[in-house]
């Protein structure tokens, strides 16, 4: 027997359930469709618990400038395996809460979701028929092709290890790795990342990462760029990774290696083919309105599509459009040209709009206002060790096309230079603006 559903939502995260609450609204039936914890990588294995991580290491940070502020203080110490128990107990309410909510949009399914037809998918033996299937699985991480890459483990394990290394190489230096580089750098560990790419984060800011890379360096983590990892060996109760830089080898012991290469779509269970999907490896094609360009009762949203960003309030973003594509017909389409983001060291890399030589790439003409901050008021006061700033505006229409900050309360002043370009807010009225004194959103008409 056949279930048959308007909507039938693949995956449980950040995505679906921004699927569901449109769908549902409109009185359309859902299925959802979950292999794991209800709520997705973001809460459960990913940024919630990350961030809990992440304030550790800030008070660590903080501790360390006290004798800036006249504060004696002894040497801290970290208690990794409760710092662990921590992050555990403040996640351990969602799954639950998540499953429940989706029950209260539709009937759930648990278990690995496959296509029979371009509009069936199987589920633990039952068939399922949806109008509408949307493709809301998110990502997995990046298999490496290492000898020896079953010996790594992942930022999932990161939140789970109880032990803290006290060596660890992140195989890859992307948002992950430099996160939680930060994060074990500051409790004590010590940490290399090994980048098969020239520069570290190529698609951001290029001052900005050369200012977290410089902070990184002084925390003593090592970070070597062009590295081939040959491969990943055991030894005893530690590993070997050996590499080599301009055909020179090199090895290094551990405790701990880490893949930090990144996320991809986690669609390769899915079984594409049988309906119709078009797609290469794990990149599902979609056209404009996030709808499947060879079947089109499929729809794709969250890290499961391959492009834009992998962030949690982007999968919800979309999540809205198809649900409303799917309510009101193919009318919405995603904008990313303003998405602020940030890379969560300590201190943190945050960002919004084109870089630099984004901005000059689309024949701009641009000023750009280059700043370090540290020896600004403000940035002695609270005794940062990093605090740079890059403002780049388009001289013709006078708008911010660009942010980009490490430090300096970054992560929440981003969000001021967004909503200035979302609303066009031109760079002049922004600088006029009256800002609370002292204040480092106060700052900002000296970044511009």
């Amino acid at each position: 027997m056949t279930k048959k559903y308007d909507v039938i939502i693949l995956g449980g995260g950040n995505a679906g359930f921004a699927v569901s609450k449109t769908v549902r609204a409109a009185g359309k039936t859902v299925a959802f469709v979950e292999n794991r914890e209800f709520g997705g990588t973001c809460p459960n294995r990913g940024c919630t618990p990350k961030k809990v991580l992440v304030a550790a290491a800030q008070t660590l940070h903080e501790i360390e400038q006290a004798n800036t502020h006249c504060i004696d203080v002894g040497k801290p110490s970290l208690n990794w395996s409760a710092l662990i128990k921590r992050e555990k107990s403040m996640i351990a309410g969602i799954p639950d809460g998540m499953a429940n909510l989706a029950r209260d949009r539709g009937d759930v399914f648990e278990g690995t979701a496959q296509f029979a037809g371009p509009n069936i998918i199987t589920v633990n033996g039952e068939r399922l028929e949806g109008t509408h299937i949307v493709i809301a699985t998110g990502s997995t991480p990046r298999p490496l092709p290492i000898d020896g890459a079953e010996h790594m483990i992942t930022s999932e394990d990161i939140l789970s290890e109880e032990q803290q290394p006290s060596e660890v190489v992140f195989v890859g230096g992307g948002v992950i790795a430099m996160e939680f580089s930060h994060v074990y750098a500051r409790a004590g560990s010590r940490v290399t990342i090994l980048e098969a790419m020239p520069d570290l984060l190529p698609q951001m800011e290029e001052g900005a990462v050369d200012a977290l890379r410089q902070e990184s360096e002084r925390l003593g983590i090592s970070i070597k760029t062009n590295v081939d990892v040959k491969t990943i060996t055991k030894n005893g109760s530690r590993l070997s990774v050996t590499y080599s830089i301009e055909q020179e080898e090199h090895t290094i012991d551990t405790d701990q290696v880490v893949n930090g290469a990144g996320r991809i779509a986690n669609v390769e269970h899915l079984n594409l083919d049988a309906a119709n999907i078009k797609h290469k490896q794990h990149a599902i094609e979609v056209d404009e309105y996030l709808r499947s360009v060879s079947n089109p009762s499929i729809w794709v949203c969250g890290d499961a599509l391959v492009g834009p960003a992998q962030l949690s309030p982007i999968a919800s973003y979309e999540g809205q459009i198809v649900g409303t594509n799917i309510v009101e017909g193919a009318i919405s389409k995603p904008d990313y040209t303003v998405i602020p983001s940030g890379v969560y060291t300590v201190p943190a890399l945050s960002t919004v709009g084109l870089t630099e030589k984004a901005a000059k790439q689309k024949g701009l003409l641009v000023k750009v206002t280059e700043s370090d901050m540290s020896n600004w008021f403000s940035g002695k006061t609270y005794a940062e060790t990093v605090a740079y700033a890059k403002v780049i505006i388009d001289e013709d229409s006078d708008q911010i096309v660009g942010a980009h900050m490490v430090g300096h309360h970054g992560e929440e002043l981003i969000h001021i230079f967004a909503m200035a370009m979302r609303h066009r807010i031109s760079a002049s009225d922004l600088k006029q603006d009256i800002f609370a004194f002292p204040t480092f959103s106060s700052d900002i008409k000296n970044m511009i």
